[in-house]
């Protein structure tokens, strides 16, 4: 899932992508209301975190720009004004929750999942494949009751054989879709290859049944080896 951090603080914007991208989220930021609010019309998201106090053009007014083009995209708002009428004047605005500087980073973490489960109600939330499941809002991956840690690009890896499981997926649609690259080119074959080897032995390794495999001449594809 991907999130636009708007934040005029640098250490606590770069604090912010890097503790999210910790956690396999995919994450832009901005330093400015404009530039915020050009990457909102230019980019897709699933979640805005914006900071009231912006230069250029604050949240708020950037915020009632996007609700006017009529994005759903849900928004938190990130303020060190704590009264009601901020609070209200947030809200009014287009806001879906709100959060008050300084704020502890797990109650920011749950607040971006409340606000994912209900911006994506009619969505996909979890992707199953035998006993394997991703949970898509809180990122957590496993095989029966072993959890299994990966890294962002694995992440990634894997959300895509899943979408397309039981069906091969090549390498330039890998380098294409997960790399976003237009070329592939020996370097990043070379790094898809590494990548998937790294997924596979978290993923099927320790456990008999395999899930993830080779098709010779075509490249990989997600499925049950019962199937």
């Amino acid at each position: 899932m991907r999130i636009l951090v708007v934040e005029d603080e640098q250490k606590l914007a770069d604090a912010l992508r890097a503790g999210l991208e910790e956690r396999h989220y995919e994450v832009r930021t901005a330093l400015t209301g404009e530039d915020g609010f050009f990457l909102v019309n230019s980019e897709v998201f699933d979640l805005i975190i914006l900071d009231v106090m912006l230069p250029r053009r604050d949240g708020l007014e950037v915020l009632r720009a996007l609700r006017k083009q009529h994005l759903e995209t849900p928004v938190l708002l990130l303020t060190a004004r704590d009264t009601v009428e901020d609070r209200v004047a947030g809200l009014d605005s287009g806001a879906d929750d709100y959060l008050i500087k300084p704020f502890a980073f797990p109650e920011l973490l749950a607040r971006i999942r409340a606000l994912l489960r209900r911006g994506r109600a009619d969505q996909i939330l979890r992707l199953k494949l035998a006993d394997l499941e991703m949970d898509l809002v809180t990122r957590r991956v496993a095989r029966g009751d072993k959890s299994i840690e990966l890294t962002a690009k694995e992440y990634e890896l894997l959300d895509y054989l899943l979408r397309h499981a039981g069906h091969a997926v090549s390498r330039e649609m890998l380098a294409r879709e997960v790399w976003h690259s237009s070329t592939l080119a020996t370097p990043l074959d070379n790094v898809i290859d590494v990548t998937m080897a790294r997924l596979r032995r978290k993923i099927d390794e320790p456990f008999d049944r395999k899930l993830i495999h080779t098709i010779r001449g075509v490249g990989f594809q997600a499925a049950s080896d019962e199937s």
